[in-house]
C-alpha cells in the first residue's frame, strides 16, 4: 500500500469510528506493518496541527481517533445545543399531545384522531426520545405507543396523569364535548 493511499485509508477508518481505535486493529485492517501505521498516524497528526484545521488526531485511551480542536469549543457547543433545541412542528405538537392524553395507543388510532398520516411526524418524536414502542394492540398486533420519561423530564412531570387537563384551554364551541370524550377515553 503506498503511504498516500495508507494516509487516506486511516482517514476513512477514523472518521466513522465511535471510539480511539488502536494502531494494531488499523495495521491488521490495512495490512500494513504496525510501525509504519503509527508512523503514519503521528505524521497525519502534526500535518493537521501544523496546518491549523479545525480537528485534532489524537492518541487517547490506547487508540486513535479524530476529534475537534479544543479553540473551536464554543463554536461546537454551539452546533450541539442549538440542534437539540430546535423546535417541534405544529403536527409534531399535536401528534405528541394526542399521545400523551391516550396512552398507550396504536399509530393508525393517531391518525384518525388528527385527520392525516401521522408516520413521518411518529419517526420524528420516536427519534427525538418522546415517544417509545409500548407493546402490541392484542385485536390487530398494531404497535402502541407510549411517552418516554424523556418527555416528562422536559416537561417538569412527575407522572403522566400530572399533564393539564385540556377543557380550561380550549374555545367553547359546538360539538367540543365529542372532542374532548375521543381525547379522553
Amino acid at each position: 500500500m503506498s503511504n498516500t493511499e495508507l494516509h487516506r485509508s486511516l482517514e476513512a477508518i477514523l472518521m466513522v469510528v465511535d471510539e480511539p481505535v488502536s494502531e494494531i486493529i488499523l495495521a491488521q485492517i490495512t495490512e500494513t506493518p504496525t510501525e509504519q501505521v503509527l508512523a503514519t498516524l503521528l505524521e497525519l497528526a502534526a500535518q493537521y496541527r501544523d496546518e491549523g484545521r479545525g480537528f485534532d488526531l489524537r492518541q487517547v485511551a490506547g487508540g486513535w481517533r479524530f476529534y475537534s480542536h479544543p479553540d473551536l469549543a464554543p463554536v461546537v457547543e454551539k452546533f450541539v445545543l442549538d440542534g437539540q433545541q430546535s423546535r417541534l412542528t405544529q403536527a409534531a405538537l399535536e401528534t405528541l399531545a394526542v399521545i400523551a392524553y391516550r396512552q398507550p395507543i396504536s399509530r393508525a388510532r393517531v391518525s384518525a384522531i388528527r385527520g392525516v398520516n401521522v408516520e413521518a411526524v411518529m419517526k420524528t418524536l420516536v427519534t427525538r426520545g418522546l415517544v417509545e414502542e409500548a407493546g402490541q394492540e392484542p385485536e390487530t398486533g398494531a404497535i402502541l405507543y407510549q411517552t418516554t420519561s424523556f418527555f416528562l423530564e422536559k416537561l417538569g412531570l412527575n407522572q403522566v396523569g400530572d399533564l393539564p387537563a385540556l377543557a380550561p384551554f380550549l374555545p367553547d364551541v359546538d360539538g367540543l364535548d365529542e372532542v374532548l370524550a375521543t381525547l379522553t377515553d
